[in-house]
């Protein structure tokens, strides 16, 4: 079964966030000290995966022209609204959490470097689910400290990794027939340390040391695709 592994992933992440949501109970200190531990492991994961690239003038690029494409047509705003559609469709009066932001945040987090990609590609290619059954572990930890502080929407992470997993697993058998393994290989690294700087600034917000609109820099792994093959052709 090629979504497997995708399966997987969603299910932990959904069973991570009910589980988050019976912890609510914990006192607002301690939660901000457990936010505070998550955003600094997060900065470190995210200069884990910075460091692959062996051509940050790709990452540079990629992420200032993305984010000037991000601020262009405000896609911090729209999803933004999307999260509050599904906020003002799902919610109830009085529950805790901002839905849109745990939405983005989550979303950001999980579906979001190199294990996503590595592992959706061996689902799909090798029918080995391994890398996304212990991202999924990963994943359902985060997401239960995720939703005890941030509130249900962090479910919806689970929509978005299943949707983004589960295209890249189904088309992975026709990607590698058109790209060539070393232009994949290309895109993967140059991806996962763009990715990188993208959740360094996720666990910045989460810390409450700067104030990022993460969202639109999104565009930035289209611009190191494009980067990568132009590169490859000329």
């Amino acid at each position: 079964m090629v979504l497997l592994g995708t399966l997987v992933d969603a299910l932990l992440i959904i069973v991570g966030t009910i589980i988050g949501r019976f912890l609510q109970g914990i006192p607002d200190k301690m939660k901000e000290a457990v936010m505070q531990v998550i955003g600094l492991s997060v900065i470190l994961m995210g200069i884990q995966m910075g460091i692959k690239s062996n051509n940050f003038i790709i990452v540079i690029v990629s992420l200032v022209i993305g984010t000037l494409l991000g601020e262009w047509i405000d896609l911090d705003l729209q999803l933004n609204r999307f999260g509050r559609w599904i906020e003002s469709k799902i919610s109830k009066k009085g529950d805790n959490g901002d839905i849109a932001q745990a939405f983005i945040t989550s979303t950001l987090i999980f579906a979001i470097g190199s294990m996503s990609i590595l592992g959706a590609l061996d689902s799909g290619l090798r029918n080995d689910h391994s890398v996304l059954v212990t991202k999924g572990i990963i994943d359902g930890f985060t997401a239960i400290f995720l939703a005890s502080t941030l509130g249900i929407g962090v479910i919806l992470g689970a929509v978005s990794v299943f949707i983004y997993e589960g295209v890249i697993a189904v088309f992975a058998g026709q990607i590698s027939r058109f790209v060539p393994p070393d232009v994949l290989d290309t895109f993967v690294q140059q991806l996962t340390a763009t990715g990188g700087a993208m959740i360094i600034a996720i666990g910045l917000s989460m810390m409450g040391l700067a104030k990022i609109r993460i969202a639109n820099m999104l565009p930035a792994i289209l611009i190191v695709a494009l980067i990568v093959t132009l590169m490859h052709f000329f």
